[in-house]
């Protein structure tokens, strides 16, 4: 276990980067043959009636990304209360034993199922979920329906409906991208500096401000031997899933979740942004009705890393719900 303190401001040369409110501890817990990393934020005391807060982030994130969320909890809600939060196999500082060439889906699911088993063995806790995080713990609140006690989803939207006519040229696009990797062309760029990564978060999102970014890329990427900074991501990520979104299967685990359910999504509809008629936020809509008890709220002035752009308006809309 390691105990972390704020940046020693002197790292950042330009701005001082962003100062968190709330210390937190690095741990590494055995998942499925692989050391999984767990970022938690301890109360002074722990009170054993609160359910441990459970924090899932995105594709190409990590579990830092949360910070100026629990930064913004009140104390009234952060005392006594564990808060965690993982990297994904394959993402910040979790590794898998042997080199991967490819993730699958219901990897992260069982993932999630043994880490919750060391992190609140007798009792159900509760889910915040954002992106691929908040996609992963959708379908996981249905299939462990009683490991949730109430469950937020952060514009984890699923994916659009595939056909099965699709499945050749999938596959063929999947052992394509495979070979493209061997042959060294699936690489990520490195980055000259802790700014320079900065930088990139920022052009990413436009409204996350320049002293989080310069605390956040200190957590995204880390330097290698030649001193370039390296996204904490496994390029293998980026290849093709091999299998279709069954909608039916989806709707199937939306409906068997139990817990109360808040969908959160952000002004700027990123999902239409990116689908572009493919698949709509009415459809969206349409597929939360499923969700035997589920709310859905919108977050203002913020695209989809909602998190980043309005954290007190995010983290206020955890609170009320939890309690």
């Amino acid at each position: 276990m390691t105990t972390h303190t704020p940046i020693d401001q002197s790292t950042a040369t330009e701005q001082t980067p962003y100062q968190p409110r709330r210390q937190w501890q690095s741990h590494m817990l055995p998942v499925r043959n692989m050391h999984y990393h767990l970022r938690s934020w301890e109360p002074a005391q722990i009170n054993p009636d609160l359910p441990v807060l459970v924090l899932a982030h995105g594709w190409m994130d990590v579990a830092a990304s949360y910070q100026f969320v629990v930064d913004a909890f009140s104390e009234a809600f952060a005392q006594g209360r564990r808060i965690v939060a993982h990297d994904w196999r394959g993402f910040g500082l979790s590794r898998t034993a042997q080199p991967c060439d490819s993730y699958y889906f219901t990897d992260y699911l069982a993932d999630l199922d043994m880490l919750l088993e060391q992190v609140s063995p007798d009792r159900p806790v509760d889910l915040v979920g954002h992106s691929m995080g908040g996609n992963i713990s959708c379908m996981y609140a249905g299939a462990r329906a009683e490991r949730i006690r109430r469950f937020v989803n952060l514009e984890g939207f699923g994916m659009p409906e595939t056909a099965a006519s699709q499945a050749p040229k999938r596959l063929a696009q999947w052992m394509d991208e495979l070979r493209e990797q061997r042959a060294g062309g699936m690489a990520l760029a490195p980055y000259e500096s802790v700014e320079a990564v900065a930088s990139r978060l920022q052009k990413t999102n436009r409204r996350l401000p320049r002293d989080k970014a310069l605390w956040l890329a200190h957590h995204w990427a880390a330097p290698d031997e030649q001193g370039r900074w390296r996204i904490l991501g496994d390029a293998s990520h980026k290849i093709t899933n091999p299998y279709l979104y069954r909608v039916d299967e989806a709707l199937a685990c939306l409906a068997a979740i139990t817990a109360p359910t808040l969908s959160v999504e952000a002004s700027d509809d990123s999902l239409g942004q990116w689908h572009k008629g493919r698949y709509s936020l009415a459809q969206y809509h349409e597929r939360l009705t499923h969700i035997p008890q589920c709310e859905i709220a919108v977050v203002q002035d913020a695209g989809h890393m909602l998190h980043h752009d309005q954290p007190e308006a995010v983290a206020k809309l955890i609170e009320d719900f939890l309690r």
